[in-house]
């Protein structure tokens, strides 16, 4: 299982939200690609990125920052989420050395989307579910839908997703430990690869979801944890390997 550091970023900053509100927001830091470095620096094997401006907007506004850390970074698998609302602004993404972007908002709205982009991009799709109370949450979270975060992934078990990156918002930046359970049904029920995120604190918690690596918890997403300290990058990574190794 993968340990993968997240940098979220709002005007140009490396910041963290609590449970996604823009206005409880966190400044860590404002050299998005010095952020980078210091992951590579503790053995990230995978960055998440997140354009939170443009979560909100519905395009690219950190677009020119996350190019910046593929140009430093061009071994470094990463993923980007917000904002990706048409094929033009994936393919943009992903020519510009992005390994994977990650559908949202639109997998909601327009789930054929997400098909189109699978065919044209195979193995190189995600779809973001982030969900509050069960039901999935669009538009950077400011709205709720019907939908049901299980629902949503059986939509896309066909399709060639490679992920799900399932988000827990109430946990979400709070601290408070990763929705286990939450993940764990979704993993099982959704058929497709799920990367844990929302509320992944402590080493315990990585513990936790790495007992049901086996149903299909791949990764575990990590940013307040990380930067305040009470998880440590490195040492998680080595006993998620270690468990790998003795199996």
């Amino acid at each position: 299982m993968l340990i993968i550091p997240a940098i979220d970023l709002k005007d140009g900053k490396c910041v963290r939200l609590r449970q996604g509100r823009m206005d409880d927001s966190t400044v860590f830091g404002d050299d998005p690609v010095a952020m980078a470095a210091r992951w590579v620096r503790e053995g990230a094997r995978r960055l998440h990125l997140v354009d939170l401006n443009g979560a909100f907007a519905g395009e690219p506004v950190n677009g020119e920052a996350v190019r910046a850390i593929t140009r430093a970074f061009p071994q470094l698998p990463v993923q980007i989420g917000g904002g990706i609302r048409s094929r033009e602004i994936a393919a943009s993404y992903l020519e510009a050395g992005v390994r994977w972007v990650i559908v949202g908002t639109l997998a909601v709205k327009d789930p054929d989307f997400v098909a189109v982009l699978c065919r044209e991009f195979p193995g190189r799709v995600i779809v973001g579910i982030d969900a509050r109370a069960g039901l999935v949450a669009t538009d950077g979270w400011a709205e709720v839908s019907r939908v049901s975060a299980v629902e949503l992934a059986r939509r896309f078990a066909a399709d060639g997703v490679a992920a799900i990156v399932y988000t827990d918002i109430d946990r979400d930046g709070m601290l408070q430990g990763a929705n286990v359970a939450a993940t764990r049904h979704l993993a099982e029920a959704g058929g497709i690869p799920v990367i844990a995120s929302g509320g992944v604190t402590t080493i315990e918690d990585i513990r936790l979801l790495a007992r049901e690596a086996a149903r299909g918890i791949v990764g575990a997403i990590s940013g307040r944890a990380l930067y305040e300290g009470t998880l440590d990058l490195a040492s998680a990574q080595a006993w998620c390997d270690a468990q790998d190794g003795g199996s």
